[in-house]
C-alpha cells in the first residue's frame, strides 16, 4: 500500500541491498533497481496516492484503481524486460547463482501470503463493488488485526506502535490536505486556473502538445519534490486545464487518464538524472557506491519508463480498458 515512494524505498534498499550485495549484484544496477522499484507502490492499487488524487479532482476511487492496474503490471512487467537485457548485455551485472529447486524458491513466499490475501480482499471488494474503498480499509486493518492475533505475532506493544505511525501518517496527510485547501480557497479568489484554461485554449496549441509540456513539467518537479506534495499544489492549476481540452472523449475518462499519466511521470521524475529524490535515497543508505554509477544503473529504467509512458499516452484505451469492463 505505497504512501510515499521514498519511504517505499528506504524500506527495500534496506531489506534488498545486502542481499544482492551478498549474491555479488554489480553495486550501481542493484541501486538503480531498488530506487525504480519504490516508484511502484504510486501506482500499483491500493495506492494512497491514487486516493489522494481522487479526493482532489473528486473522482471515483475505485475507477483509479482499475485504470491503475494495467499500466502498473506493464510498469513491473518493463523492469523485469530491462533488468534481463542488461544482464545479458553486462553478465558481470547480475552473475549466474546456482539453480534452486522449486520447494526452496516457495517456501520463503509462504511469509508473504497473508499479505497477499488481504491484498487481495480489499483490491477484490473494491472492484467487485462489495465495499466502498473506505470500508475496503477498514477490513483490510481488521483483518491485518485477525492474522497478527491468530499467529501470535501481536503485542500490545506493536498495536500501540501501529496506531502510532498511522496517526502520524494521517497528520502528515491532512496537514498537506489543509495546506491545499489553503492554496485552493486563493486559486478560486484569483481565478487563476480559469484564466490559465482560457489562455491555453485561445493560444490554439494541440491538446497533446498541452499535455506533453505539462507532463514534461512534473518529471522536472519530481526530481526536487515529495510526490504528494507535488501533487495536491498543482493539480488545482493542471486539472481544469486538461479536462478542458478535447481529446476525443468525455471528460471524466480524460480525468482517470491523466490521473495514471500524472503518477507514471512523477515516478519518473523521482528516478531520472541528475537529481531523483529516490537515487538520493538510496545513495545515502548505499555510502560507498557513487552516485554517478547509481544513475548508470537507474538510466535504462528510466528510459523504460519513457517508453511506457509514451505507449499510455498513444493509447488512453489501456489504461480505460479495465474501467469499462467492469462497470
Amino acid at each position: 500500500i505505497g504512501g510515499s515512494a521514498v519511504a517505499t524505498t528506504a524500506t527495500f534498499a534496506r531489506a534488498a541491498l545486502p542481499e544482492l550485495r551478498r549474491y555479488r549484484y554489480d553495486p550501481g544496477f542493484s541501486c538503480g533497481v531498488v530506487a525504480v522499484g519504490g516508484t511502484l507502490g504510486i501506482l500499483i492499487p491500493p495506492s494512497v496516492i491514487l486516493v489522494v488524487y481522487a479526493i482532489s479532482t473528486e473522482q471515483n476511487i475505485a475507477k483509479l484503481f482499475k485504470a491503475a492496474l494495467i499500466p502498473g503490471l506493464m510498469a513491473a512487467a518493463f523492469y523485469c524486460v530491462t533488468i534481463a537485457l542488461m544482464t545479458r548485455r553486462h553478465p558481470e551485472w547480475g552473475p549466474a547463482q546456482p539453480r534452486v529447486v522449486w520447494r526452496d524458491r516457495i517456501r520463503p513466499l509462504l511469509g508473504v501470503v497473508p499479505a497477499l490475501v488481504v491484498a487481495l480482499i480489499v483490491v477484490g471488494g473494491i472492484y467487485g463493488g462489495v465495499f466502498t474503498p473506505t470500508e475496503g480499509a477498514s477490513v483490510g486493518a481488521f483483518v491485518m488485526l485477525l492474522i497478527g492475533v491468530l499467529r501470535g505475532s501481536l503485542s500490545l506493544s506493536g498495536i500501540g506502535q501501529a496506531i502510532l505511525q498511522t496517526a502520524e501518517t494521517s497528520a502528515m496527510i491532512f496537514a498537506i490536505l489543509l495546506g491545499a485547501e489553503v492554496f485552493n480557497a486563493f486559486l478560486a479568489l484569483t481565478q487563476v486556473p480559469t484564466a490559465a484554461a482560457e489562455m491555453i485554449a485561445a493560444s490554439g496549441w494541440a491538446p497533446y502538445t498541452v499535455l506533453i509540456g505539462l507532463l514534461a513539467f512534473y518529471i522536472v518537479l519530481g526530481g526536487v519534490m515529495d510526490e504528494l506534495a507535488m501533487i495536491l499544489l498543482t493539480l488545482p492549476v493542471f486539472f481544469p486545464i486538461v479536462t478542458a481540452l478535447d481529446f476525443g472523449m468525455p471528460s471524466d475518462d480524460v480525468a482517470i487518464w491523466f490521473g495514471i499519466l500524472v503518477l507514471i511521470v512523477v515516478g519518473i521524475g523521482m528516478t531520472c538524472p541528475p537529481i531523483g529524490l529516490n537515487v538520493f535515497v538510496v545513495a545515502s543508505l548505499a555510502r560507498d557506491v557513487p552516485i554517478t554509477r547509481i544513475y548508470r544503473g537507474v538510466l535504462p529504467f528510466v528510459v523504460a519508463d519513457v517508453v511506457r509512458l509514451g505507449i499510455v499516452v498513444a493509447f488512453p484505451a489501456l489504461t480505460l480498458y479495465l474501467v469499462k469492463l467492469l462497470e
